[in-house]
């Protein structure tokens, strides 16, 4: 997806379209993705094989990986939003008429049984662009910016799930408390979840973002807002757990020698992936056989995360944050 999920909620800067060369070639008015020359050259092993865009987002990324793969190769485009998946079906509706490129709905969570539903069970890439496209933030009918005046739903897609209006106006303080420390990393969470409590019902995102401002100090109020959004919004679309699901769901859906790459947006991410891809495992705990070798399904190709030029940056402002890790299946 490509969008800094806490910090660029408050940019909704221009993006500046350049050409062929630039790092925006992939990028549309919908969404632009991050990283997309370094995403092909980590993932790529196989030019006839199968490959997914486990966050599909507007298609960006898939685009250029069908750009660089070969005819008989196969990109499979997995989003759980339907106007992501509109996007990408129209832009790469020549893809699809080939044969090359098909979407499945649902949230990567799932992916294992998507894959099994859809005759898949082994794959030779996966790609994750973790946070919120650039798209659900400018919509701001969807209400995950504090920008624009909407309902408070936030959720990725609008099928299942609690909204964000149930978590600010049914959820005890505690739960409130919870969400925004553990979700949002807020040092005021309780502060802020006092207020919320007090003030219902609130019944949109500016009437939230309101609340919040009265109890926080006005020079931090931009990161406190980002935080706090971003906080309901994990515990709305339940990021942490599904993120947790789908790379242990990688380890079996891999061929060996396939490859994961994947861009988090802030550290609770980032840690969970930084964990995984180095052990195996999400608790960031060594495990070694007998003779001290480290026992991992991965070998890790990023010991340090990837992170956007300054030339990127530039061009689009919410690559700022992005962290990309690489890792490649071992041989069982």
């Amino acid at each position: 997806m490509g969008t800094p999920a806490a910090n660029d909620d408050a940019e909704h800067q221009d993006i500046k379209q350049g050409s062929a060369g630039d790092p925006l070639r992939y990028a549309t008015r919908y969404h632009a993705p991050v990283l997309c020359k370094t995403v092909v050259a980590s993932l790529l092993t196989d030019q006839a094989g199968c490959y997914i865009d486990g966050t599909l987002g507007g298609g960006g990324h898939s685009a250029a990986l069908l750009d660089a793969l070969g005819s008989e190769a196969t990109v499979i485009g997995v989003d759980q939003d339907a106007d992501a998946l509109a996007e990408a079906e129209a832009r790469l509706a020549a893809e699809i008429e080939r044969g090359r490129f098909r979407t499945l709905r649902g949230n990567f969570g799932d992916l294992e049984r998507l894959l099994l539903d859809d005759g898949i069970d082994a794959i030779d890439g996966l790609l994750l662009d973790l946070g919120v496209s650039s798209h659900q933030l400018d919509a701001g009918e969807r209400g995950f910016s504090f920008q624009a005046e909407a309902p408070l739903d936030m959720r990725m897609d609008s099928r299942h799930g609690v909204s964000a209006d149930e978590v600010v106006n049914r959820w005890s303080e505690s739960e409130l408390r919870r969400v925004l420390r553990a979700y949002g990393e807020e040092p005021r969470a309780g502060r802020i979840a006092q207020a919320i409590i007090k003030a219902r019902p609130v019944p949109t995102t500016t009437a939230l973002a309101n609340v919040i401002r009265r109890v926080v100090p006005t020079r931090e109020e931009v990161k406190i807002l980002a935080r706090v959004f971003q906080g309901i919004r994990i515990a709305v679309n339940g990021e942490l757990e599904r993120l947790e699901q789908v790379l242990a769901s990688s380890v079996r859906l891999l061929r060996p020698g396939g490859r994961i790459v994947v861009m988090s947006y802030h550290s609770l991410e980032d840690r969970r992936v930084k964990r995984f891809l180095r052990y195996g495992n999400l608790d960031g705990e060594p495990v070694r056989d007998f003779y001290g070798n480290l026992i991992t399904p991965w070998n890790e190709l990023t010991r340090k995360p990837i992170e956007a030029s300054a030339e990127e940056i530039a061009a689009n402002p919410r690559a700022r944050s992005v962290r990309l890790r690489v890792a490649e299946r071992r041989e069982e």
